[in-house]
């Protein structure tokens, strides 16, 4: 069977503080080794780690430009100027905007939202915008999880009389807006010592900031659901202060959901109570970006500003509807899609899938770039009409960055921003061949064949009697889970496969796994059906074999009572 990953154990070498853990925590030295892994090297480090308190948050005055925004926020609410919020499509953004806009109409101030339409304004602070605030005699606009490239932008607002605080998390461009305050803690020569908030994260921060100015500190603790929301979908690294405020968020979300979030968990027919980071990825996202994606994303900000769960339950309906009709275009999108790799590219030559087709919807092309991206494991950019300019979203894989390469090809590009993983452009259609050339060009002398096979990366090597009580109760203990903070990954070498392993009609692959004696457990792989041939023998039945197996530990509950299980990655029939 050929491998669909190479298999990487990843290095640690340090066994000195490894041995520590093990003695100072009394855990099983794997554990020690993935707390090793995550530099979590020190007893003191590891208290942190799965005790974290509120008390960790870094002083918001750190974010260079703080104390003018705090400055003149205050003289807008003592003045009752009219301030608006200038918020993204997104979950982040719409999370961190109806946050804000809560915080400063509790605490007097005269408040409108602004959420661009992602179809016609597209990303960013747009002078339609900035029009609209003139005409409704706005004097302060404060952007949220966006603004940090809008340099023309923040001129026009100031020759029309109306001041611009920039809250923002993502790179900035070779030049800063010229607004009152940029708040970024990526922007040069801010201090702030962690980098990767999440745009909500950083109007936590100047919220948190304003509190402390009015003798409120404690107060905006109440907002941390909105923060691990927005965290959480927005894929930032879960740790250091974003799993702080993650991990307190989700507690808020757990125990006392406000309305909007409450209709929201029963519409995606999740458990309230037990609400994960995976489970607001893969469940509540989807929902709050599919207004966006087709149409007007205010409908998620009036969904999270809902006052009673009927009135919520309205809106979430909304956001359910939109999202089975978003995953029907995604559908088409994608089968297109698949058709024009396979009939129009030879990826022997080509590194990077760059596609593009007049009337693919623009509030799905990301996903579509994303799904491209699982298939073929290559870089992947959809590109669609809009106005008669083209314009797409970009998805890249682990070695390369998507950025720096739409940097080195600015010079037929429009417009474009983002991140190494993700971003978004804009190009005239008589420069989408030469910028095919281009970045192919850069991809190949940048990716090795090895590099195009995705990597599967191992916390440990364990047995299977290892996966005890105490050890699943620690391992729960590493949650939050997100980017740089992942589920801890396992492999069990030659284990026996215990009884006939069953493919369901969906493609997953049931089993039970025993090794040495010890307890069976249950195993699933989830769309691993296909893979199965390996197991069978001539005669198509199953044989009886040994495998090495690479997993994550979940656990499903039968019968009111609660059970490891093990979420297959991968596996290959054993060599040993």
């Amino acid at each position: 069977m050929k491998n669909r990953y190479n298999w990487k154990i990843l290095n640690c070498s340090d066994e000195f503080s490894q041995q520590v853990l093990v003695d100072d925590l009394n855990i099983n030295p794997a554990l020690a080794r993935i707390l090793v892994l995550r530099e979590i090297d020190s007893y003191r480090k590891a208290r942190q780690f799965f005790r974290p308190t509120l008390d960790d948050l870094h002083d918001p005055y750190l974010l260079n430009g703080m104390r003018d925004a705090v400055k003149r926020i205050i003289k807008a609410l003592t003045e009752n100027q009219k301030i608006m919020i200038y918020g993204d499509y997104d979950v982040d953004g719409t999370n961190a905007s109806a946050m804000l806009y809560l915080f400063l109409t509790e605490i007097g101030g005269n408040v409108d939202i602004y959420i661009p339409n992602r179809l016609t304004e597209g990303y960013g602070i747009s002078k339609t915008g900035i029009d609209e605030a003139i005409q409704n005699g706005t004097k302060l606009i404060i952007s949220v999880d966006c603004g940090i490239t809008a340099v023309e932008e923040t001129e026009y607002a100031k020759n029309h009389g109306v001041d611009l605080i920039i809250c923002d998390h993502h790179e900035p461009g070779e030049k800063i807006p010229d607004a009152l305050a940029v708040l970024d803690p990526l922007k040069p020569g801010c201090a702030y010592p962690y980098k990767y908030l999440s745009g909500a994260g950083v109007t936590f921060k100047l919220i948190q900031a304003i509190s402390d100015s009015i003798g409120m500190k404690d107060y905006p603790y109440q907002y941390l659901d909105f923060v691990a929301v927005a965290g959480a979908a927005d894929i930032v690294p879960l740790t250091g202060e974003n799993r702080i405020l993650v991990k307190f968020g989700l507690e808020k979300l757990n125990n006392d959901p406000r309305p909007g979030f409450k209709a929201l968990i029963d519409k995606a027919g999740l458990k309230l109570g037990n609400i994960s980071s995976s489970q607001i990825v893969f469940g509540l996202a989807p929902r709050i970006n599919a207004v966006g994606r087709l149409g007007d994303a205010s409908r998620a900000v009036n969904l999270l500003l809902s006052k009673s769960y009927d009135e919520a339950l309205y809106y979430a309906e909304i956001l359910d509807k939109e999202n089975r009709n978003r995953r029907q275009i995604d559908e088409e999108i994608l089968n297109e899609a698949i058709q024009k790799v396979e009939s129009e590219l030879n990826l022997d030559e080509e590194i990077a899938i760059i596609l593009h087709k007049d009337d693919w919807h623009i509030g799905v092309v990301g996903i579509v770039a994303s799904r491209l991206v699982e298939k073929f494991y290559r870089p992947s950019i959809l590109l669609t009409s809009v106005d008669g300019v083209f314009k797409g979203s970009a998805r890249s894989i682990a070695d390369f960055n998507l950025y720096e390469a739409l940097k080195k090809c600015d010079d037929v590009l429009l417009q474009f921003g983002g991140h190494k993983a993700a971003a978004g452009l804009s190009i005239h259609r008589d420069k989408i061949e030469e910028f095919k050339r281009k970045f192919n060009q850069i991809a190949k002398e940048a990716l090795t064949p090895e590099q195009l096979i995705p990597t599967l990366e191992i916390d440990a090597v364990i047995e299977l009697n290892s996966i005890t009580p105490k050890f699943r109760r620690i391992l729960e203990q590493f949650a939050p889970f997100g980017p740089q903070n992942m589920k801890p990954v396992f492999l069990t070498e030659r284990v026996e496969i215990f009884d006939r392993p069953r493919i369901s009609p969906n493609n997953h692959l049931f089993m039970k796994v025993r090794k040495n004696g010890s307890t069976v457990f249950d195993v699933v792989g989830y769309n691993l059906g296909e893979y199965a041939i390996s197991l069978l023998d001539l005669n198509g039945s199953f044989k009886n074999t040994y495998i090495d197996i690479v997993y994550t530990i979940e656990s499903t509950t039968i019968n009111d009572m609660v059970f490891p299980q093990l979420n297959l990655k991968d596996f290959r029939l054993s060599q040993k």
